[in-house]
């Protein structure tokens, strides 16, 4: 079956969810179909957008048996060929946490034989999915305006507001400024004490004309204002995040974390903790509270100015120590000293297997380990070095902080063997 505009057009029916965001269905041809706005037991027309010699790409463009469990997208930016950013805003939101929670659980039987029911918890703070995210990335066109990015492209998606994002973010002026000479901009706001950032970024040797907004502003890594860093509290402390540093996006979603952190990890007065992947000290400087003056906590974390805000968050707390570091196999064999807990957070593609095997290498020590992950099958693969290790997962939570995404948060509780 083909399409008028040259591009090839294929009916199938979709089945199982699949990393991506999309459903897999199978090409005439015996390829494998990765096919995005369809559910699974659908019947869909598929516009292909890319084709590789063992399996094609595809959006499903016109659906012949719909799913009861599809919806309108809340968003008008939504659907095929559109913006980018979010894979299940045809999905009631129910069933977009049942779907995550069937690629989690099939992640862990596949990659770490691991047979485990998942649930997938709401997070407070959204409304119905939408109104969370208080980060948003926008690109600028050579006109000023700005735009999403198409899903897997350059192209541009012009939009004039963002569902998903919250309030605050919208109320800063930024979509409808014009930004001349600008290439991209992050907004980074903190709803409870009403402080808004926009890191601004122009092409080399640009002298842009920045417009006038609410948000206080960074050029090029320059704070043109006071100061170049927002404020937030989490379960009554307060935070220094500058910009550029990572900061959980989700309105609700870093206190629902450190209080799911602190819980598994128990951590006590005298415990030694390492935190790798610290960042601005999320976890670090609720957990030096925890431990007390007589216990210790090393943060680690490669970025300078995350390091240099978990220092300023950690201030009056003499038990935290900021170490700046890569997280490698040698820094865990050798220079995180033998501490009672850890816990890492990495970043997408997880902390790898050998850092996982050097932290096996404190089993003798280590009483637990809490592993935050944003990806089931980076987390599949590292878990399963210490379940092969005779290590044992003993708490899992899916915690839905993107929704209107194929994404989900995970945090596991690992103790090793008696």
């Amino acid at each position: 079956m083909a399409g008028g505009d040259d591009t090839e057009l294929l009916e199938l029916v979709v089945g199982d969810i699949a990393g991506g965001g999309g459903c897999v269905g199978h090409a005439p041809d015996g390829r494998v179909a990765f096919v995005r706005h369809s559910l699974p037991g659908e019947r869909v027309v598929a516009r292909v957008t890319s084709t590789t010699s063992s399996f094609i790409r595809a959006d499903a463009v016109e659906i012949l048996d719909p799913s009861p469990d599809r919806v309108s997208p809340p968003c008008p930016h939504a659907g095929p060929g559109r913006c980018g950013g979010c894979d299940f805003q045809h999905v009631a939101l129910a069933t977009q946490r049942e779907l995550k929670a069937v690629r989690v659980a099939d992640q862990l039987q596949r990659v770490a034989g691991l047979a485990r029911d998942v649930h997938v918890e709401a997070v407070k703070g959204d409304r119905n999915g939408l109104a969370w995210r208080t980060r948003v990335r926008l690109a600028v066109d050579q006109s000023g305006h700005v735009a999403f990015r198409r899903h897997r492209s350059h192209e541009f998606k012009h939009v004039d507001h963002c569902p998903i994002a919250c309030d605050e973010v919208m109320q800063t002026g930024t979509f409808a400024a014009p930004w001349p000479a600008v290439e991209e901009l992050e907004i980074v706001v903190a709803p409870d004490t009403g402080e808004s950032l926009v890191s601004v970024e122009t092409a080399r040797n640009s002298k842009p004309r920045l417009p006038e907004i609410t948000a206080r502003m960074v050029l090029n890594g320059r704070a043109q204002q006071r100061s170049g860093a927002v404020h937030t509290n989490v379960s009554g402390i307060s935070f220094r995040v500058s910009a550029g540093v990572f900061w959980q996006v989700h309105i609700g979603a870093a206190e629902a974390l450190t209080d799911a952190v602190r819980s598994m990890l128990g951590a006590g007065h005298d415990d030694s903790v390492v935190d790798l992947y610290a960042g601005a000290g999320l976890f670090s400087v609720a957990l030096a509270r925890d431990v007390g003056p007589g216990g210790s906590v090393l943060a680690v974390e490669r970025d300078r100015r995350a390091c240099a805000d978990a220092e300023y968050n950690g201030k009056g707390l003499p038990q935290l120590r900021v170490k700046r570091a890569s997280i490698t196999t040698s820094l865990v064999e050798r220079g995180i000293g033998r501490p009672h807990l850890a816990v890492l957070d990495p970043a997408r593609e997880g902390a790898g297997t050998s850092v996982m095997a050097a932290l096996h290498g404190h089993a003798s020590t280590l009483r637990r380990l809490v592993y935050v992950s944003c990806e089931p099958s980076s987390f599949s693969r590292d878990i399963r070095v210490l379940l092969e290790q005779h290590w044992t997962l003993t708490s899992l939570r899916a915690l839905d902080i993107f929704p209107m995404t194929e994404h989900v948060e995970l945090v596991a509780a690992l103790e090793p063997p008696s």
